[in-house]
């Protein structure tokens, strides 16, 4: 079979040793029965919260540590376009095999449960995790209001910078109803200041929990700017794919709830 970067992927024998290095990959994996057979994370796989205790942490998204991975003997390491570097996934093609992941959308995500259905011989699981999601999407779908709330989604400091067109941030945002400002600004995650903002007038500011933790002092700091309301959100439910939607669908329902309500 291949990855969702059209590379071949032999799969004529079980994996029974996975790394995986992308955070909401290996809560997938898990979900998908397979924790016995996961036998490294990142740290930042913080769920299920008690993973990196018992799985050995080989570093970050971004750096690993290769000695620990060829410790490890894998038969497959999980990777993702944009969290992982390609320089990454060259060095560990050196160890095993590399499935990269490439999701920007909803579709995407799906499919990918599909094919770890048949990559890891749990087709049924993952064809009910697959309904499962359409079911909560469409529910979630179907209760939207009309309005269409134009929105800026940030995800750092220093610089500012936010989220643009062709990224799962943005899709997530378009299944909520609304559009971002700054989605055709010519970059995934255009850097931007707060005098553009102030231009843009988006009626709803978001600022996301990871990967830059942003709190109430930073609330206030852009609100000097732009008298839009302004909302701290949890990051994870925009930006992790797979089984973590299963709950997304969820959060975004409470805060479409609570978007509704006047301050």
């Amino acid at each position: 079979m291949k990855d969702q970067l059209d590379r071949e992927i032999n799969i004529s024998k079980p994996f029974k040793r996975i790394v995986s290095l992308v955070p909401s990959l290996t809560e997938l994996i898990v979900v998908l029965g397979l924790e016995n057979e996961l036998v490294g994370v990142t740290k930042f796989c913080v769920h299920p919260k008690d993973l990196r205790s018992k799985k050995v942490v080989v570093g970050g998204t971004k750096k690993v540590h290769l000695d620990k991975i060829k410790d490890l003997d894998p038969d497959l390491i999980l990777c993702n376009k944009e969290e992982n570097t390609l320089e990454m996934v060259k060095e560990l093609e050196s160890i095993t095999q590399v499935h990269v992941s490439n999701v920007i959308t909803f579709e995407d995500s799906k499919d990918l449960v599909k094919d770890y259905g048949v990559l890891f011989n749990t087709t049924e699981t993952a064809t009910n995790l697959v309904s499962e999601l359409i079911n909560r999407k469409n529910l979630f779908r179907e209760k939207l209001n009309s309005k269409k709330l134009r929105v800026a989604y940030f995800i750092w400091r220093k610089p500012w910078m936010v989220v643009g067109g062709n990224t799962f941030i943005n899709s997530m945002l378009e299944i909520n109803g609304w559009e971002n400002i700054y989605k055709n600004a010519g970059s995934r995650y255009p850097e931007t200041n707060l005098e553009n903002l102030k231009e843009q007038k988006p009626e709803l500011i978001l600022l996301s929990s990871e990967p830059f933790p942003f709190q109430q002092k930073h609330l206030d700091e852009i609100s000097e700017f732009s008298n839009s309301r302004i909302e701290i959100v949890d990051g994870e439910f925009f930006s992790w794919y797979g089984s973590r939607q299963l709950k997304a669908f969820k959060y975004f329902q409470e805060l479409q709830n609570y978007l509704s309500t006047p301050l």
